[in-house]
């Protein structure tokens, strides 16, 4: 079974509420000197998407990396990077969600504060659908649009994850989780 396969198997598990037992205790103790996670997932920090829970995981298990509109800045890029070079993780998935704050704010132009920042990041791919359907498209395009934005971005400012990738190290996909039903689609 590859990662992805893995994860998407944990979702399942998690949508129909049949969660694996883990124990806590015995796998804090299997980490003490180190980790090895199979996945990397950015997504937003929206406080109803946790990506242990949502792919019912475990300790160790996935490197998570949580900004708002799931967006990736030189921070959260050298996070994705540390995770893919130095500990091997051969799955990265950007996730964005139903939903989401952070794109309806750069959908309604919302500008306030550091607010505007991410705005300012999702708004490209809220422009490209608008251009492509129209000024009536919902948000819900807008939020998978931004997540496919978010890998292109990914590619294009990062030479390690192109490396890996193009090594067939690292898989890249983006996706989107549902709030209403608690499911995973994977977009690419």
């Amino acid at each position: 079974m590859d990662e992805l396969d893995r994860l998407l198997n944990g979702n399942k598990r998690f949508a129909s509420g049949q969660l694996e037992s883990k124990n806590i205790v015995k796998r804090r103790e299997e980490l003490k000197d180190g980790q090895k996670p199979y996945a990397i997932v950015l997504t937003c920090s929206d406080s109803r998407v946790a990506p242990e829970f949502i792919f019912d995981t475990n300790l160790g298990d996935i490197f998570v990396i949580r900004t708002a509109g799931n967006v990736v800045d030189p921070i959260a890029l050298g996070s994705i990077e540390y995770a893919a070079g130095h500990l091997h993780s051969r799955l990265l998935v950007v996730m964005g969600h139903s939903k989401c704050g952070a794109v309806t704010a750069a959908y309604e132009d919302h500008r306030e504060g550091n607010i505007t920042s991410i705005v300012d990041k999702i708004k490209p791919a809220v422009q490209k659908v608008k251009k492509a359907r129209g000024e009536k498209v919902e948000v819900e395009e807008c939020v998978k649009e931004n997540s496919r934005c978010v890998v292109e971005d990914i590619r294009n400012k990062s030479e390690i994850i192109r490396h890996l990738e193009k090594e067939g190290k690292l898989k890249v996909v983006c996706a989107e989780y549902y709030l209403e039903n608690g499911k995973v689609e994977v977009l690419s």
